[in-house]
This record gives structure tokens, sequence and C-alpha cells, in this order.
């Protein structure tokens, strides 16, 4: 049946008749049938991989599913000869509130790739209903509002899984609720997310406050909810638990269906710990096979060769400990197998770095997925070869046949063909449609280098795209951008380890220059996006001073023509699929050893952005490929850096007393102007924080990464060669994507 006799069948209307919410919802229900054709044409295959993740950034998912079902051209034609929009029919569609950064991001381009593979492959998680949060900016601070995003007519699927999950002196009911994961030109696979019955919206007050201690009615309400205090780190340790409890069951039921014995578990199922936050499903699944009648030993046997472990972070703080306290509190029946399972490996290894169980009582969670998992891998070459030599050392010498590396990749279905249709269209143009399915193959655009209409057409589509968001940045946030200024674009969490505060302070420092006559010879517009978590106190001060900066430099006629300062509000999956392709210099600037991958760095050079990084994650291996004339990379080295923490001898007021750029920049923030519309309060503290601590070494780098943007801008201006750059980023963007990351795992890892 065409697509335009299932739309009037559904929508019992002529779609001419059809309201553009008729034909939303309408659109829904075909994807829905077609993507259960799929599920049924697959089969089971007898081993699956269950990848637990406690966020899946999956951004709206009409046009992706179109693209991945082949129907998304039909469609749009369709609707077109009835004077319909499929993009306003995608704004109705609202974002789902089930991540925050790059490690839910990830694990939504995952997903697409197993099914795009045709591997048998499933996400396990929770359903959030308000995220995150909502961010809103009011007087130039950030400001939390629930996110909520469960209409009545959504992707979900309501089915009749369901578990009591207990918790220390109560038991809750849950719920699975199952989303299609529909693979380009293949299978559908599901993400499961687990909600409970007795969830109450009503309970959340001003902003995103309620009580955290009521967990019947709380336990789904919000991703990562403020842990600053008890009954936060508490709520989420009960998060934490009821997603992988629900999980173990689930795969547990699953694995019998097909026959599985239990103590043959390892050949039926593979589960990817992804981060820590699923790491209770060990001691979780070792409690259900004792359950089964099986021996601990036997049980923790099983579980061993069954779970693996994605590490995704440098930093100490983001790798969790639970104290004994909490976990005694929210799990009990957790706890003898915990204190087992720290026993054992204390008897092999008395070593106390290597210990779960520390001597102040707290639960390393990444050391028991080390000792009880079969894989241990990073993300990059170089964060892994970090975590082996210094982070994890202890480990890599007692299993250095567990760790491994799988560098994150990206999801060109998304990144490249559904937000940048101009530069999607062109490449089949030039290279036919095989890239779609097998990336490598846009190294082909690398024959076309000397071809000037190529870079012409390059330079027009970005032209294009770059055209496309200044009217959506005056249509959405009322600010004004020249189309024909340079777009430096920084969107990625707020954090201070990727130094949004050290790109802050060179537009302090570009204000400054302007302002004593030094005009660019182009106009630079500077664009950030991101959150910052509600309890982090100085990344919510760097926003204000963005924030503060965007006012005093849009206001000011004599700068403003050459220097904008955009901070986009609610900065989401839906929003960076607009900036992305529009965006001219890539800001990459986390401080060497501290990223571990980063994914946004892919995404920019699919889409024809220059980077401007340091030798960080994955901007080693960009640089690598690129080669030094295609990259823009300055600052010191992740071995200076790590030297640096290692002696304890850097010391950031010495640069703030020795180079008066620093010292000029970081004196604006605190001076007359800013404090005439920001919060003394909040500006002071960031400039104390730089200049007494400035733990992630921002001035270290300042001059350099001040040094290297001025070339950047100063290429820019020969266009032919900048498009010669372009070209070479798209063409060895084919490494990045995630259908080759997911191979690998699948070769090494799961075995399936």
């Amino acid at each position: 049946m065409e697509i335009r006799e299932k739309l009037e069948r559904i929508c019992c209307n002529n779609i001419a008749a059809c309201t553009d919410r008729q034909l939303y919802e309408g659109l829904l229900e075909i994807v829905k049938e077609m993507a259960a054709e799929r599920e049924k044409q697959v089969g089971d295959r007898k081993k699956k991989v269950y990848y637990i993740s406690a966020e899946f950034l999956i951004g709206k998912l009409l046009s992706n599913n179109l693209i991945n079902l082949g129907i998304y051209d039909e469609v749009k034609e369709t609707l077109a000869q009835y004077g319909k929009d499929l993009a306003k029919i995608e704004e109705l569609e609202p974002e789902p509130s089930l991540g925050n950064g790059g490690l839910g991001r990830l694990a939504a381009c995952f997903l697409d790739s197993m099914a795009t593979l045709g591997l048998d492959g499933d996400g396990i998680g929770l359903n959030y209903h308000f995220g995150l949060f909502l961010q809103k900016f009011e007087n130039h601070l950030q400001k939390e509002l629930p996110n909520p995003w469960l209409e009545k007519e959504n992707w979900l699927t309501r089915t009749d899984v369901t578990y009591p999950v207990q918790f220390g002196g109560f038991t809750v009911q849950s719920r699975m609720y199952d989303l299609d994961v529909i693979g380009y030109e293949n299978r559908t696979n599901k993400l499961h997310l687990f909600d409970i019955e007795s969830v109450d919206e009503s309970i959340v007050e001003e902003g995103i406050d309620f009580d955290k201690e009521d967990i019947r009615r709380n336990l789904t309400l919000f991703l990562y909810p403020d842990d600053s205090d008890d009954a936060g780190r508490r709520l989420r340790v009960y998060q934490q638990y009821f997603m992988v409890s629900n999980a173990a069951r689930f795969i547990l039921a699953e694995c019998k269906a097909k026959g599985c014995s239990l103590y043959d578990l390892p050949d039926y199922a593979a589960i990817q710990i992804n981060d820590t936050h699923p790491s209770m499903v060990i001691p979780e699944l070792i409690r259900l096979l004792m359950e089964e009648g099986i021996s601990i030993h036997d049980a923790i046997g099983i579980v061993s060769k069954t779970c693996a472990y994605t590490n995704h972070t440098i930093l100490a703080e983001a790798l969790e400990r639970w104290p004994m306290d909490y976990l005694n509190q929210v799990v009990p029946q957790l706890m003898p197998i915990i204190r087992e399972l720290d026993t054992l490996a204390k008897k092999k290894y008395p070593d106390k770095a290597t210990a779960i169980i520390d001597e102040d009582n707290r639960v390393h969670m990444a050391h028991m997925d080390i000792h009880y998992g079969y894989s241990v891998n990073g993300v990059a070459h170089l964060h892994t070869e970090i975590l082996k030599q210094n982070e994890l050392n202890a480990f890599y010498k007692i299993y250095p046949e567990k760790f491994n590396n799988k560098t994150n990749g990206i999801t060109f279905r998304r990144w490249l063909m559904h937000c940048n249709h101009g530069l999607s269209s062109y490449l089949d143009e030039l290279l036919g449609s095989g890239w779609h399915k097998d990336a490598g193959q846009l190294e082909q655009l690398l024959h076309f280098a000397d071809k000037e209409e190529v870079l012409r057409r390059l330079l027009d589509i970005k032209q294009e795209n770059k055209r496309a968001l200044a009217d959506y940045l005056k249509e959405t946030q009322g600010v004004e951008v020249d189309e024909n200024s340079i777009f430096d674009i920084q969107i990625k969490r707020l954090h201070e380890y990727k130094r949004q505060q050290m790109n802050a302070l060179y537009v302090i420092h570009k204000y400054l220059e302007i302002k004593k006559g030094k005009v660019p010879k182009r106009p630079i517009t500077v664009i950030f996006g991101a959150k910052a978590a509600p309890a982090y106190v100085i990344a919510k001060d760097i926003i204000h001073l963005i924030l503060c900066l965007q006012d005093i430099i849009n206001q000011d006629t004599e700068v403003s023509p050459y220097l904008k300062v955009v901070m986009v509000e609610n900065y989401n999956v839906t929003k960076a699929e607009k900036l992305i392709p529009a965006c001219d210099i890539s800001e990459q600037i986390s401080l060497a050893s501290k990223e571990a991958s980063g994914t946004g760095n892919m995404k920019f050079m699919l889409n024809g952005a220059l980077t401007l990084g340091t030798m960080d994650g994955a901007n080693v291996e960009i640089a690598q490929l690129v080669g030094p004339e295609n990259i823009y990379i300055f600052g010191e080295s992740s071995d200076t850096v790590i030297e640096h923490y290692a002696n304890a001898d850097y010391v950031s007021k010495n640069y703030y007393e020795k180079d008066a750029d620093i010292r000029e920049a970081m004196d604006f923030m605190v001076g007359k102007e800013m404090l005439a519309v920001g919060n003394r309060e909040n500006l002071e503290r960031l400039f104390k924080e730089l200049l007494n601590k400035d733990w992630f070494m921002t001035l270290l780098d300042f001059k350099s990464y001040a040094a290297r943007k001025e070339e950047a801008y100063a290429d820019y201006e020969d266009r032919m060669a900048w498009a010669g750059k372009m070209l070479v980023n798209i063409a060895k963007a084919g490494y990045f994507s995630s259908d080759r990351t997911i191979a690998e795992y699948n070769r090494d890892i799961w075995k399936l």
C-alpha cells in the first residue's frame, strides 16, 4: 500500500484536509507497523547483546526512522503534493528526555548501528518522565525546569513485562515500555525502558525540586537527580538498582525462553555495562542465579564471562564510589554478595588500589566491573592508553588481556543524511549511496580534491546551512547573526575540563582588541550551547559569564558588527542537528588527558567543520587521519599535563601576573562593565577559581589557544584552500562511523 493510502486510512481523511498533528500521528503509526514487519522477518538468534545504560539521548525519531526504513523521500514528496511540509510536521515531535551528553548520544548511535549491522542487540534503561531538565535563561542565569515529553501518542509501546523490585523496607512494581530501534535497511531491535506504576509527576514543585525521599513516586522522574545531598545520592542508587534489577530478570527470562540452562548464560547473553551506572547488574545477576539454586562460586564464574565494562572517563570523581551505608539501606540483599566479591578480590590481589571496598567503606563500582567482567574498554586510543598506564594501571598489570580500545563513533544516518540534506545529496551525486552503509567510501571524495567546482559546491552548501541557522536563531532566540561571519561553535556539556571558560576568556580578549581598534578581517560569531548540572556551581557561573558577555557585546554598536556571542538555550540533539552543519570552526578544547573521546568532534568533522583542539580524546585520531595542515592543534600534551598534576607544580596566578593579555581579560570578568549586567557573587567566584585553583589549567593553554584561533581565522579568508581542508575532513570521517565501532565490539567482545 502506498504511503498516501496508508496515511489516509489511518487519518480517516484526505491528506490535504488533515492537520499537521494528525499527519504526525499517522506517520508514527506507519513507522511502527513497518518496524514490526522487520522484527518478524529477522527472528531471534541464540546469542544477544544487552546494552545497559543510564542514558539514551535518542533525539527526535520521525525523520531518522523514515530514512532507515527507506521511505523518507517518498513521504516528503507525497506530503508536498498536498501542500504539507514534512519539516513542519517534524517540529511537532517532542525530543525524548532520556539523556544528557556524549554518553547518552553514543548509546543511541550504538543501538542504530547494531540494528543496521543486523546484530541481535537491545538497549535497557529507564523511562525518565522529565529527563535532565529544560534549560531557561533568566537574568543571565541558568534556570532548570521539568522537561516533559511523554505525550498521549508517542513512540513507546506499553508491554506486559512487569517485576516487583525490592529495596530495603519496601517494594515497587515496574513496567517495561519498548521503543523500536530501526536499522538502516535492516532489522528492528528494541530499547527497553523501565518505569514504575506509582510514579507521580505532580510531586515536582518549583523548578525541579521534589521530595527526594519519596521513592515510590519520584524514582523515574529525573535523570541524574541533584546529588548535592545524601537524599539525592541515595536516589541515584535507588535508580541504578531499579534499572539493573529489571534488566537482569528480563535478560534471564529471555535466555531461559531460548533454552538456556543458566550455566551456559555466556553463550546466550553479552551484557555491556555502559559506564559505572549499571555496575550493580553484576551482584544482582549473581543473586538471581543463586535463587535458581546455583552456588555463589558458580554464579560468580558465569557472570564474569557474561559482563563487559566500558569506561568513559579519566576523571576520578566520575568513577562512582557508593558508601556502604547507602547500599545497606537501599539494597541490603546485595551486600553479602558485594562483600564476598571484595573478599575474593583482596585474597588474590592485596593491592589497596584494586579493592572493591576501600578503607573508608566505599564500594568502587568500576573495580567490581573490572574484577568480575571479561572485558574493559576505553573509547579512544589515547584514553585507553591513559587508563592502562595511569588511572587503572594496577588493574592493567593484573588483567592485561581484558583491556582493549574501541574508539567511539557516530551514526552517519542521523549526523549527515538526516541533519545535512544538502551535503548528503551532493555526496550521493559524487560517490553514489554506498557510503550510507560503508562509511569508508567517503574517502573517494579525495579524488575531487583539485576540482574547483566541487570545492565551490561544498562552500555553497555550508553557506546554505549557515543561512538556515541564522534564520533559526532569529526565530527562536531573537538574535541576529551575520551568515557571512565565521561560525565558531562550542556545544557540549558544561564542565570545567571542557574549558568553555577558556573560550569565554578569548571572547573578552577579542572584544578588548576590537575596542582598541584591531578590527578582524571578517566578523566572528561565537556560539555556545551547554547545560550545567544543577548542583555544579562553577559550571553555572561560566554560563552566567557567557550570558553577560552576550549582552554586553551584542549591545555594543562599536564591537557587535565584528563580534557576536550566542548562548543557545536548552541545547539538545534537535539544536545540535541545526548547529553542526553550519559550523566553520569546531571547538574541542578540553585539557589534554581529560576528555575520554568526544563525539561532537566527529560530527563537526563529518559536516565539513575544521577542528580547533588539543591533542585529547579522539582529536588525536582525527589529527592523524587528516594531517596537521587540516586541523588546528594547540596546547600542552597529555604527558605534560599528567606531569603537572603529579608534581602539583601548576600555579595559575603566575600566568595571571606575568601575562598582560590574560590579566586584562581576567580583570574584565570582575570589572565595572560586567558587574553592571552580572551578579558580583557569580563573577567573583569564577574569577577566584581561575586565579587561585584553575584545576583544568585554562591559563596554561590560553596564549597557545588564542594564537592558533587567530591562524584559523586568517586561513578562512583563502576560501578555496579552506574548502580543500573541509573536503579532507569529510573524506577522512569514515573511520568514525559507529558501524565500525560496533563491528569491533562484536568481533572482540560480544562475538555474536
